[in-house]
């Protein structure tokens, strides 16, 4: 069993790593980007997505460590 939580620690430090802002955001950008392609928004996807993630960037610089 201690396989398991070994497992669990890698995914975890693999995708946190040192931010979960980071790591939010960037699971944030591709749902938001999936539901904009899938409603058929495409010219909006170009515009929209760089800025979240300007913002998803911006927003890990200013979080309290």
């Amino acid at each position: 069993m201690k396989w398991i939580s070994t497992f669990g620690r890698f995914w975890y430090d693999f995708v946190v790593g040192d931010s979960v802002v980071l790591a939010i955001g960037g699971c944030a950008v591709i749902v938001i980007g999936a539901l904009l392609v899938w409603a058929g928004a495409n010219a909006f996807t170009q515009l929209a997505l760089p800025v979240i993630v300007v913002a998803t960037l911006a927003a890990s610089l200013r979080w309290p460590r």
